[in-house]
């Protein structure tokens, strides 16, 4: 009802129509002023009519004009005609049906663009629009530096802090409380007056107003009108946040890195409006077609009336004479494709790449990011006889294990850190049968992708997020090892480290450009990166030699060598190597799925550009199954073959399209190619392609400023689907159309010959329009 009720305030005149039809009745033959006017006399309900049909012919005329002036084609003259007409001829009621379906046919268009728009209104009523500064002494740049630990580090909730541990006595130090952030004085601003370097408090459920860094220990956010992520994050303090993004159950706080115009949000949302305010070019082709068809509905309007000898046969072919299927349904069905893109995660800048993604016929992808994943990811571990020797543990009087240099029983100290590590020692009791002296640790590999993850949380390498996400995997593992009772851990249960939610003490983070990165992860040195640098320790202590090489603790014969896709990155604990962990390319899991997807829509040539070098660049290759590969190119490479592919030879362009391209600017035969990137180093190739397609995760706004199209949720399975919508959208446009006009001028035939009235043909050609508008609808649902 509150739909019916918003709907009757945006076209007023139609309810005043319905209500009007029982005045006109009452009032039909009613004439206080008797027969003076000649042959029309019209009564006062017919005066209504009257009244009510001035006022639709300067309202539609109004309307044209606009249009025309907007670069529109205007055709509502064949409905001025008609109302015109019907009053002419003496049809009141026929002409007060043809006002009820000019008002009725806006609502129905008001109704299916916000229908069409409703994906695209859902992100724009999304956007925060306030922001909550906090106001209390103390709270701004100093309070931002106090968030961190003398080394430089954020403290974080749940985990015991490196100052704790450091100075803790012999009783078991707990971790750090959560702060109640809600308990934070604030004032609400709108978001528009958000500074650089504000500190703000984002409410549960509420939207992060601007970008930012997270303040707080952890934050459960919804990235769903972001990148269509279907499960919350969790992120921790330091993390980005995301404008657009929903807070979960906890407040928490946060410092704007960006103002409320440069946030990530507010780039989704320009992408938005410039699709909405764009037209497809099969649309401006509508438009024009539709002159073509008001020429033909005159002129059967006018043979039926000169073979006739009736002037209201003119009247009833042209209310049945609706241009609506060209002019509504058309740009409605475009409007939904682009509705459906943005529900799937997929963003264009203009409709008129959504009808160029229908006729996509090459597509070049970027290997790095692209067809694999965005990050080297781990593959194996190799491991050294002796990792983990340098590490010596001692027997407790208590019974439990310590490393040697911490305090007995230091629980909050050496303990808890050993806890946190998972340093494998054997199982409890074998460690307490050793009796009084001494005992060395031995690492798995999951301790040292677990260590090594820890110490790269804190990197800004490349490949340090693939050793972080496999630390993270490493940690789980053991935490499953130890709840289905294989401890394999020389702490007791009750120290930290054990439970889920635990997170080993980090500190004395540094890292060396280029080389690796150091910390202390509680209580174990562990270095991560180049051989060089990871084993300088050894050298400088004479335990190897200056000249030692990674095939001297891992030769071929005992390890395997490296695959020509394959990296290392080696790990040392306590200064002394302990392994090498080995990284590749790997192609995204739904690769190869996606890639003979895109096969069956009939893309018929699919090429990989890359700069790698030529057998990493072959093996991804032939894993997606890609035949046709360009590898070692160089930026200006990529754009030249990309613009190659543009002067391939191509059919003879039919007369017609000539045609359109003469009208509208645009060929709708010509082939179309395509490039995925990742919307950052390659921008320059996304610009040179007919159409730039960039894979973000949500998180970077590179890919607005060089790409057509912006997959938001980093999944490669979009592009198939991208073009699967594009094609089923043009197809359902076409379908409405051709219906529309098909039963339009099978009606204004029929009506010709008199065998439908002119009452009845106004309200057959609602019916048409009803009918076209609601197949060009049926573009949102998904068909997959």
């Amino acid at each position: 009802m509150r739909r019916i009720i918003d709907l009757c305030k945006r076209v007023p005149l139609l309810p005043i129509t319905i209500i009007s039809a029982l005045p006109i009745a009452l009032l039909w033959g009613f004439r206080p002023w008797g027969h003076s006017l000649g042959s029309l006399d019209p009564s006062l309900g017919q005066y209504i009519i009257i009244a009510l049909v001035a006022y639709t012919v300067v309202d539609t005329i109004i309307g044209m004009v606009d249009d025309l002036r907007h670069g529109h084609v205007g055709v509502d003259i064949l409905a001025v005609i008609a109302i015109l007409s019907t009053v002419a001829v003496g049809e009141y009621w026929a002409a007060w049906t043809v006002v009820l379906m000019v008002w009725s046919g806006e609502a129905i268009e008001e109704y299916a663009q916000s229908k069409a728009e409703s994906n695209l209104t859902a992100l724009i009523k999304a956007a925060p629009q306030t922001a909550h500064v906090a106001a209390l002494p103390g709270v701004g740049s100093a309070a931002g530096r106090a968030q961190h630990s003398e080394n430089g580090f954020h403290k974080t909730a749940g985990a015991t802090s490196a100052d704790n541990a450091d100075n803790a006595d012999d009783s078991h130090t707990s971790t750090a409380p959560a702060t109640d952030d809600g308990n934070v004085h604030f004032r609400t601003i709108p978001v528009e007056e958000v500074k650089l370097d504000d500190v703000l408090t984002v409410l549960p459920g509420e939207t992060v107003p601007v970008d930012g860094v997270l303040m707080s220990g952890q934050a459960t956010l919804d990235l769903s009108n972001i990148n269509g992520e279907p499960v919350p994050r969790e992120v921790f303090a330091g993390a980005r946040v995301m404008s657009g993004a929903v807070n979960g159950s906890t407040a928490f706080t946060m410092r704007a890195t960006q103002l409320s115009h440069d946030s990530q949000y507010q780039r989704i949302l320009e992408l938005v409006a410039s699709a909405q305010n764009s037209r497809a070019t099969v649309v401006k082709t509508a438009d024009i077609l539709a002159v073509p068809f008001t020429v033909i509905s005159l002129i059967i309007a006018c043979v039926a009336w000169g073979v006739s000898g009736v002037p209201t046969r003119f009247a009833q072919v042209l209310v049945l004479a609706t241009p609506c299927p060209l002019l509504i349904a058309a740009p409605v069905a475009y409007m939904a494709g682009t509705g459906r893109l943005a529900k799937a995660g997929i963003l264009i800048k203009a409709q008129d790449i959504l009808e160029n993604l229908g006729r996509v016929s090459h597509i070049f992808f970027d290997k790095t990011g692209t067809l694999t994943v965005k990050q080297p990811q781990v593959v194996r571990v190799d491991l050294l006889p002796d990792a983990g020797a340098g590490i010596p543990m001692r027997v407790t009087e208590a019974g439990t294990v310590a490393m040697v240099g911490s305090p007995a029983g230091d629980a909050a100290g050496a303990t808890a850190n050993t806890a946190a590590t998972g340093v494998a020692g054997g199982s409890g009791a074998e460690a307490a049968g050793t009796g009084a002296g001494s005992a060395h640790a031995r690492l798995d590999k999951d301790h040292i992708l677990m260590l090594a993850g820890v110490v790269e949380t804190y990197s800004v390498h490349i490949l340090a997020k693939g050793i972080v996400k496999a630390g993270s995997a490493a940690i789980d593992r053991l935490h499953d090892r130890f709840d289905k009772g294989n401890r394999n851990c020389a702490q007791p249960a009750t120290d930290p480290g054990h439970r889920r939610g635990d997170y080993p003490v980090v500190k004395n983070i540094h890292e060396d450009a280029g080389k690796g990165i150091t910390g202390t992860v509680n209580g174990l040195d562990v270095s991560v990166g180049r051989f060089a640098y990871v084993t300088q320790g050894q050298v400088e202590a004479g335990l190897q030699p200056q000249s030692a090489t990674p095939l001297d603790f891992f030769p071929d014969s005992r390890y395997g060598g490296l695959a020509p896709d394959e990296m290392a990155t080696y790990v040392a604990v306590n200064g002394k190597l302990a392994a090498r962990i080995v990284m590749k390319d790997i192609p995204r899991p739904n690769a190869k799925e996606s890639l003979q997807r895109l096969r069956d829509l009939g893309v018929g040539r699919l090429t990989m550009v890359t700069g790698d070098k030529e057998p990493s660049a072959r093996i991804i290759a032939d894993e997606v199954g890609i035949t046709d590969v360009h590898s070692e190119l160089l930026p200006e490479d990529k754009v030249n073959t990309v613009r190659s592919a543009a002067q391939d030879k191509v059919d003879a362009q039919p007369w017609w399209d000539r045609i359109i391209q003469k009208l509208v600017g645009e060929s709708t035969t010509r082939p179309v190619s395509m490039m995925v990137g990742d919307g950052v180093n390659d921008a320059p190739v996304l610009a040179a392609a007919d159409i730039g397609m960039a894979m973000t995760d949500g998180t970077t706004t590179a890919a607005s400023e060089s790409a057509q199209v912006v997959i938001m949720n980093d999944d490669i399975a979009c592009v198939p689907k991208a073009i699967a919508i594009a094609r089923r959208t043009k197809r359902v446009m076409l379908q409405a159309v051709i219906a529309g006009l098909s039963l339009a001028i099978v009606g204004m035939v029929c009506a010709a010959f008199n065998l439908i009235p002119a009452v009845v043909g106004a309200f057959l050609q609602e019916l048409i329009d009803v009918v076209s508008i609601l197949w060009a609808l049926t573009a949102l649902l998904d068909r997959e």
